[in-house]
């Protein structure tokens, strides 16, 4: 049966919102952010996240509870460029990305203003650099939220997690909050056009997106792994496995090399 999808009109009506609200982003961090304190930047990071969502016809739906700050770490699945703005929309926190982000047109420069860490992850000296910065982060009161996987995928599976980023909670014995991130269709079938997996291009998959006259984006907080006295593989695992739980996944097994996924 083929799957009802949106017009022309819907289709450039939605990219002309996206754009619109994409630059009074960049006006609003150059104008306004030099001028007001970080826990404003959080209320407008929510704000402006959650109408993003709205107006790519993105209905969240989120069930457990969210972190309420503070030192902690997310640990999250990761299928779309969305997860952020996802996790933003319910408790605004500093994440870490991919260093080329970073050298994005207007996303990189906004990733950075929303004190996002970037990290080159092939090079072990600057990964325990980042691991520094977030520990003593965290010590001053930060959360972080992570993408262990390293790569994106259509949700179907999870990969295997990489444990180095989730050494400064062990270091500052700071919880992890577990997060089970799914996208589906108006049907209930898995939403593969809200992915970012294998060659998209971001423009690629904002344009698969909006053909979807709504997308359900579904968010389990999972109760918080208390890592106090855990092994780092240990911590990584049980995280995983509880991720994998809730998505009703196999969990990963990290002696299996998978050739899904995109580096992210």
């Amino acid at each position: 049966m083929r799957r009802k999808t949106t017009n022309v009109c819907v289709r450039a009506v939605r990219l002309g919102e996206f754009a619109f609200h994409l630059l009074r982003a960049v006006a609003i961090a150059a104008l306004v952010y030099p001028f007001i304190e970080r826990p404003a930047r959080r209320r407008h990071i929510r704000r402006w996240s959650a109408q993003l969502l709205h107006i790519l016809a993105v209905r969240l739906h989120a069930t457990g509870t969210p972190p309420a700050g503070g030192a902690l770490l997310m640990v999250a699945n990761h299928v779309s460029w969305l997860d952020i703005c996802a996790i933003n929309a319910f408790t605004p926190t500093r994440f870490v990305a991919k260093s080329e982000i970073r050298h994005w047109p207007l996303v990189g420069w906004l990733a950075a203003c929303g004190d996002t860490l970037f990290v080159h992850r092939a090079r072990r000296r600057h990964t325990r650099q980042i691991n520094d910065e977030m520990a003593a982060a965290m010590r001053a009161g930060d959360s972080f939220a992570v993408f262990p996987e390293g790569a994106t995928t259509h949700g179907d599976i999870l990969l295997p997690f990489h444990t180095s980023l989730l050494q400064p909670a062990l270091e500052c014995e700071a919880p992890v909050y577990p997060v089970a991130i799914r996208y589906l269709r108006a049907d209930a079938s898995l939403c593969v056009e809200a992915d970012y997996e294998g060659d998209k291009t971001l423009v690629e998959s904002l344009l698969q997106l909006i053909t979807q006259p709504r997308v359900d984006l579904h968010l389990q907080f999972l109760p918080p792994i208390d890592c106090k006295g855990m092994h780092r593989r240990e911590l990584t695992d049980e995280a995983a496995r509880r991720i994998a739980n809730a998505l009703g996944l196999a969990a990963p097994n990290r002696r299996v090399e998978s050739g899904r996924g995109r580096t992210a």
